[in-house]
């Protein structure tokens, strides 16, 4: 393909670590093995609880050395601004994203914004959801892009600015 990575960034290293997007244990399970297969370590952002991923991965032959549990993020923005820096510290230039199929789409737009400001790739490793799938809507995904592209120009999140000053009139705006 002439317009490859290559021609604009130089190619990825291999793959660093493995991060997984909390909100499904099948993301962990996922993320389990491929840790056991590919000798990666694993951070798991927002995910189930201690007891039950230190289970799920000890499982796997991975000691807690190898596994990181994050419970700073609140959403898909904050899976990527709570760790970013502490990525780019450790030079880690490449990440296995985990998390389901239909969520995918929000979380690699994101993750391309934030940790892409950082030098951080992001190779999809996507989760079938099957019958539980429920795919994103555009203004979630753009919603959530344009709230990424902010955090990448102030360094701040400004959701809870913009509905401190912006909520009322909004709240007005829909009762009319």
């Amino acid at each position: 393909m002439v317009f490859s990575r290559g021609l604009w960034q130089p190619p990825l290293p291999p793959p660093q670590m493995i991060l997984v997007l909390g909100g499904d244990v099948e993301r962990e399970r996922v993320a389990a093995e491929l840790a056991e297969r590919d000798g990666l370590p694993v951070l798991v952002s927002g995910g189930s609880n201690p007891e039950y991923a230190h289970w799920l991965f000890g499982r796997r032959g991975l000691d807690q050395g190898r596994v990181q549990l994050d419970y700073r993020a609140t959403d898909t923005l904050t899976n990527f601004t709570s760790i970013v820096d502490e990525l780019r510290r450790a030079k880690v230039r490449h990440v296995l994203l985990v998390t389901s199929s239909d969520h995918m789409p929000r979380a690699m737009l994101v993750g391309r914004l934030v940790a892409g400001s950082r030098g951080i790739g992001l190779t999809p490793v996507e989760v079938p959801c099957g019958a539980r799938c429920s795919p994103e809507g555009w203004r979630k995904v753009w919603g959530d892009g344009a709230r990424a592209a902010l955090w990448v120009i102030t360094g701040r999140d400004l959701r809870s600015w913009a509905a401190a000053r912006f909520g009322p009139l909004l709240e007005g705006a829909r009762g009319r």
